[in-house]
């Protein structure tokens, strides 16, 4: 189960994210934090597979209706270790921080 928790400007994300909840979060992904947050924290993600890489980097510059000119994009931070393979395999490091 993957859950998103807001705490002022950042947004901490638990679970595992697959394809099965991607699907799940997509037509709801504006919901999932709120336009102030700049931060997303993944050091408590457990698994990540491609689809769920697909959505965090959607998630990175979403924009909520209203903002679409205030939005600044957003910074993934703290990936787990299983994360960082991925990013290294797909290239991605200038999405995420190491924070």
């Amino acid at each position: 189960m993957i859950k998103f928790t807001q705490q002022e400007q950042q947004c901490f994300v638990s679970g595992r994210l697959t394809q099965v909840e991607v699907k799940q979060l997509w037509p709801k992904r504006q919901e999932l934090f709120t336009a102030s947050t700049q931060v997303i924290d993944l050091a408590a993600l457990e698994y990540v597979d491609s689809a769920g890489v697909a959505l965090l980097l959607a998630l990175v510059k979403l924009t909520h209706p209203g903002t679409e000119d205030k939005s600044p994009y957003r910074q993934l931070v703290n990936p787990s270790e299983q994360l960082m393979k991925m990013i290294e395999l797909y290239d991605l490091d200038a999405f995420f921080g190491q924070n």
